[in-house]
């Protein structure tokens, strides 16, 4: 993965072509991101221009062992870091036992063929969808230990780890000292969504880097150069997406989903405005009984997407509102029946059962409460 292959966030790329150049390397990065947008395929790219013995102009050779190594995920100075919990792929392991190592093939999987995978890509791809991922103490001391070796070659050690916000105090604290004071041309790269959520202690020692949402022709161009994916689908998907190549791709391998979270929604919904309670109760349970956390996740995202569309459609600009010919109709008919300050009062309560759910907080509890809610904003 070159710097060249990765369209957007020109200044974070330069930022770390300077810093390798200049010698001035941080020790510890914290890149911030939403889901989808890029950050990892950076931290490869960086930490393949750090150890290119050919690199010029800004850029990695790519043509190199060191960086066929690293663009594969194979380097043996390059480890990886992100939630796990037992599974259906952990074997009879127990869950103190589970680290990232015990999924490390199907994580390189995942990331080889999209680098701009979601969270809930990672949990399927490892097989712990239905399940809450944490990073554990045996996480770290298998970390202290690796990193205490010598390098393999004459390059950087390094980790990239994905969603340190989940960390425990215990896991935080054991990496603290390593974090802090390194060995010698040793990197942490840490990638999250949710920075206020990175326990402070290891948020203090990084130096912070903002990944920005791609525009559309950037999303447009990823899906149809890296992807395959057609012009026309591409450029519905890239007006619609947040500026997150992850959420396009999954969107578009996941029309099946989408068209139940729609007909979710729409239950939701039209019971509300009929003040049916009870269905609107049924209808919460029907998301609360969706397959893993997970989709439940996905469903308040989608559900959220689709009340900004309201929103714009209600301030008559349906062409930024960027509807699929799936919920053109629906979204249309029923942004006339709600209320003008519906969105405002309602994305915040979506974001908090999103942020519960990652809590393992009962889910039908979760959704009951959701139900009602839509339903008395609705009354």
């Amino acid at each position: 993965m070159r710097f060249r292959d990765i369209p957007g966030n020109d200044s974070v790329k330069r930022a770390l072509v300077n810093m390798a150049d200049s010698g001035r390397v941080a020790h510890a990065m914290l890149f911030y991101e939403n889901d989808g947008c890029g950050a990892f395929a950076l931290a490869v790219a960086y930490l393949q221009y750090l150890n290119c013995p050919h690199r010029a102009d800004g850029d990695s050779c790519g043509v190199c062992p060191t960086c066929n190594k690293i663009s594969k995920l194979i380097h043996p100075d390059v480890h990886f870091v992100y939630p796990v919990n037992t599974g259906s792929k952990s074997g009879s392991l127990a869950s103190k036992d589970v680290t990232s190592d015990t999924y490390l093939k199907y994580f390189r999987e995942l990331a080889c063929e999209n680098p701009y995978f979601l969270e809930s890509n990672l949990s399927e791809a490892i097989g712990i969808e239905g399940k809450v991922g944490n990073i554990s103490v045996s996480e770290a001391r298998n970390i202290t230990d690796a990193l205490s070796l010598t390098a393999v070659e004459n390059g950087y050690k390094a980790v990239i780890f994905l969603q340190p916000e989940k960390m425990n105090a215990a896991t935080a604290n054991k990496l603290l000292k390593i974090v802090e004071e390194p060995p010698e041309k040793t990197l942490f790269l840490f990638i999250t969504h949710h920075p206020d959520n990175v326990m402070q202690t290891i948020f203090s020692r990084c130096q912070s880097s903002r990944v920005l949402p791609l525009d559309r022709d950037e999303v447009a161009e990823i899906l149809t150069e890296r992807f395959g994916v057609s012009p026309e689908d591409a450029a519905a998907e890239a007006g619609t997406c947040g500026g997150s190549v992850g959420v396009a791709l999954d969107r578009l391998r996941s029309d099946e989903d989408r068209q139940r979270y729609l007909d979710l929604f729409a239950d939701l919904i039209d019971a509300a405005l009929g003040s049916d309670l009870l269905a609107a109760l049924d209808a919460g349970d029907a998301v609360a009984a969706l397959d893993s956390r997970e989709k439940q996740k996905a469903f308040c995202t989608f559900a959220a997407d689709c009340i900004r569309k309201v929103f714009m459609i209600q301030r008559n600009l349906p062409q930024i509102a960027y509807l699929s010919e799936q919920e053109k109709d629906y979204l249309t008919r029923t942004a006339a029946r709600l209320p003008g300050n519906f969105p405002e009062r309602m994305l915040p309560l979506l974001d908090k059962t999103v942020m519960l759910l990652e809590r393992n907080v009962n889910q039908k509890i979760l959704f009951c409460d959701l139900a009602d809610r839509v339903f008395l904003n609705l009354k």
